[in-house]
């Protein structure tokens, strides 16, 4: 095989490292000023090819702390969405409950009913009230507490004649709820005005 034969048969050398900035020199005639020169200029190459690495190394770790970030807000926002997602079926619940509350209130007829009936609503009333109480449902009922206008509804003003009682809540008409802190429904009530 001649020379010629053996340069059609092989395949010719291709960089696969395009980016590659180095280049090797036979610096064995480089002497003195000429050798000084190159090492300079590699410095300064090292060094920026060092401050790239460095400003890359920061942007993917700022990138891969925003993601991260951005994962624990979106898991927050399902789980909120989650906790208000039964806040309808739980609305719809909550006139079933004013039933209950209904014929517990009229005492003299809720006496009348047989007491093995009566302890059988009332055992039903308690499992659905801890039901919904562990989706997050909350009564309240703030008989005997001082009215607060951010959370009760005044439906009537009583009067009274004791300093004590002026301001407070007198019965409660209409117990209130609250779905994961959320007030979903507020308390009627009636309040104690001095006169």
């Amino acid at each position: 095989m001649t020379d010629d034969e053996k340069n059609l048969n092989t395949e010719p050398e291709i960089d696969t490292d395009a980016g590659d900035d180095v280049v090797f020199e036979d610096n064995t005639e480089v002497t003195g000023m000429d050798y000084a020169v190159k090492t300079a200029k590699l410095k300064v190459q090292i060094k920026d090819l060092q401050k790239k690495n460095a400003e890359l190394l920061d942007s993917w770790q700022r990138d891969k702390a925003d993601f991260v970030n951005l994962r624990k807000r979106d898991e927050e926002i399902k789980k909120e969405f989650v906790k208000f997602s039964k806040s309808e079926i739980i609305a719809e619940i909550i006139p079933t409950l004013d039933s209950f509350d209904s014929a517990f209130k009229n005492k003299e007829a809720w006496e009348k009913v047989d007491k093995n009936w009566r302890v059988g609503v009332e055992y039903i009333h308690s499992q659905l009230l801890a039901i919904l109480t562990n989706h997050g449902l909350k009564v309240i009922n703030p008989l005997g507490q001082v009215y607060d206008h951010a959370r009760d509804e005044a439906v009537e003003t009583v009067k009274v004649d004791s300093k004590s009682e002026d301001g407070k809540i007198l019965d409660v008409v209409q117990v209130g709820y609250e779905l994961n802190g959320k007030e979903i429904r507020a308390p009627k009530v009636k309040v104690g005005h001095l006169t």
